[in-house]
């Protein structure tokens, strides 16, 4: 069963931003699908498995981004 993650990631301005955010998400094991709102600064992640933050984090930053946490 899926399962829905929102991440919050700071530094997005643009839509190239948040077309980087999806692309580094979506490598991320475990991640099906990914959707980003750039105005809220919100990721919206769906998982097919267990994901920890760290990865999320590692991903994020690694895409020059700062990740602000999950809920």
């Amino acid at each position: 069963m899926a399962q829905i993650k929102t991440l919050k990631v700071g530094g997005m301005t643009c839509m190239h931003c948040a077309a980087k955010v999806t692309t580094a998400l979506k490598q991320v094991p475990g991640v099906s699908n990914v959707k980003v709102n750039l105005m809220s600064e919100e990721a919206e992640v769906m998982l097919q498995g267990a994901v920890t933050d760290d990865a999320f984090k590692k991903a994020v930053v690694g895409a020059g981004y700062q990740f602000l946490g999950s809920k």
